[in-house]
């Protein structure tokens, strides 16, 4: 019997002034947080619907701010799991890290300020971990809103994927694909996909009608 799969979510519990920091002199620390309530909400009902039909799929949501008695108030009894120390690529690797540890057969990780992410996507993702070792769904950023892994190499390939890296700028993605060359990874790529990060990026959420 195939091992089940699992979906994280990486997000973060929207208190004023700690959540979408650089979208504060656009829309105030509470605007801003409640950019991060509702993408975050976008995101976990997209992968409530996915899990309905995948059957296999265990949903984790990783977090930080906040309590898990706060998280489980606000999104209800899920699986939540508090985000470790360290920078972001340290985070996602000992997120999908304990998942393989703990059975998963494949592992897809994604962010929750993506509002086009939809349980079509998750399902290709999945798919593509039937016949290739790595997932990316790359952003308009430079960087990628989805990694995933199978769990043959992931020991191998998550060092590869996450330790050295310079985050937060705009050859995240390129990078990304040379490491996973150079270790010989068949990669599967997502369309792309705009996420909310920066004031510039907000047209994207007017026009689908987020505020």
């Amino acid at each position: 019997m195939k091992a089940p799969d699992r979906l994280i979510i990486f997000t973060r519990y929207p208190v004023p002034g700690e959540a979408k920091t650089r979208l504060i002199p656009a829309l105030g620390a509470k605007g801003a947080a409640r950019l991060q309530r509702a993408l975050t909400e976008h995101t976990v009902a997209e992968a409530r619907q996915f899990l309905k039909r995948s059957g296999r799929t265990k949903l984790e949501i990783c977090f930080s701010g906040g309590s898990t008695a706060d998280m489980r108030h606000w999104l209800g009894d899920l699986s939540f799991h508090r985000q470790t120390e360290g920078d972001i690529g340290e985070r996602m690797k000992k997120a999908l890290s304990r998942a393989f540890q703990q059975g998963a057969g494949g592992a897809v990780l994604i962010g929750s300020d993506i509002p086009g992410l939809n349980g079509a996507y998750l399902q290709q993702a999945f798919g593509c971990l039937a016949e290739y070792e790595v997932v990316l769904g790359p952003s308009l950023d430079g960087g990628y809103y989805l990694v995933g892994l199978g769990c043959d190499r992931a020991e191998m390939l998550l060092p590869v994927l996450f330790d050295g890296m310079t985050w937060s700028t705009g050859t995240v993605f390129r990078t990304t694909q040379q490491r996973l060359q150079r270790a010989r990874a068949r990669v599967a790529e997502l369309p792309v996909l705009q996420d909310i990060d920066t004031p510039d990026d907000l047209d994207t959420m007017a026009e689908r009608g987020w505020f």
